[in-house]
């Protein structure tokens, strides 16, 4: 009977004994490879500054020393390339909209809405002096966040135009006609951002 129950000891033990290898086994993850880091990357900038890329309605953002309100977004894709726009509002009501893209490189432009008698379609536009140039053109599905005057999600049609630094852009949401809009490039030096704390 001795040897017995030292068997069924040893059994019960090998068994607690592959349960707890099984276990271990099982919570060891796998050696995870570091994804590429960008060595021009600014994260010092970001952590003082302000990341463009996490901005939200509510976050309070200066543009050359310029104070706006973010009072909505929109999240804009097609086909798998997505960029944002921020509808930015000063305390007298001037707006400008941010746009913010990564293509590969952080790009940032305010745009500012004119009236113009043009239309999107040309290889070649003038306005103020400038012959612009047709850069690229598409339709994006976009989704809108807080204030933005637009539905909360759609269709807008896009046509941008360049000249040099300057930049022309016509959008057409859902059925609407065309609006047009001038476009300042800038740098990530000349973007600060408060941001209003948790959503």
């Amino acid at each position: 009977m001795d040897g017995l129950v030292v068997l069924l000891l040893v059994v019960v033990a090998a068994a607690i004994g592959a349960v707890i290898v099984g276990l271990w086994l099982r919570k060891r993850k796998p050696a995870v490879a570091k994804s590429p880091v960008d060595p021009y990357a600014d994260n010092d900038h970001h952590a003082i500054h302000g990341d463009p890329r996490k901005l939200k309605a509510g976050d309070l953002v200066e543009l050359r020393g310029e104070s706006y309100m973010v009072r909505g977004t929109l999240r804009l894709d097609e086909g798998g390339w997505s960029w944002s726009e921020h509808l930015l509002e000063q305390t007298n009501g001037d707006r400008v909209w941010l746009s913010v893209e990564e293509d590969p490189e952080l790009e940032l432009v305010a745009w500012t809405e004119v009236d113009l008698d043009l239309a999107p379609g040309e290889k070649t536009l003038s306005h103020d002096g400038r012959q612009y140039r047709s850069d690229e053109s598409g339709k994006a599905k976009f989704r809108s966040e807080a204030t933005t005057g637009l539905n909360a999600e759609g269709v807008v049609k896009y046509h941008d135009y360049t000249a040099g630094d300057s930049l022309l852009s016509f959008e057409a949401y859902g059925d609407a006609d065309w609006e047009a809009s001038t476009g300042t490039k800038l740098s990530i030096y000349d973007v600060r951002i408060y941001p209003a704390g948790p959503a």
